[in-house]
């Protein structure tokens, strides 16, 4: 008697969590989120409190600790930008058409290795 249990039915997710909850911007929400967590990697590494990193991207420490808590609406992607080039971080943007025809086109995030 073999004892296996049923594994539970899934959806693949599209890869943007945002996207699959149907929310409407899901891509920008994505990409928001991709260097809110670039932010936050960078503060950890230089062993920032979120006073000290709030005071340098000129942000309030409650706006920014709601920021990195996923309030993603308290900043737009440029602000977002432009708190890395403040954390020392080159920001490149990369236009090229789309492998697939017929699709629309996608914005992704690619952190340096």
């Amino acid at each position: 008697m073999t004892n296996k249990k049923a594994s539970p039915a899934f959806t693949r997710g599209s890869g943007n969590v945002f996207a699959d909850l149907g929310l409407p911007d899901a891509e920008e929400l994505h990409l928001k989120a991709a260097l809110v967590v670039e932010l936050k990697r960078l503060i950890a590494a230089r062993d920032m409190t979120q006073t000290a990193a709030a005071k340098l991207i000129a942000m309030s420490q409650p706006d920014l600790s709601k920021l990195l808590r996923g309030q993603l609406q308290l900043a737009s992607v440029e602000r977002l930008m432009r708190m890395l080039t403040t954390f020392e971080q080159d920001i490149e943007i990369t236009i090229r058409p789309r492998r697939k025809r017929g699709e629309a086109g996608r914005i992704t995030l690619v952190p340096a290795a």
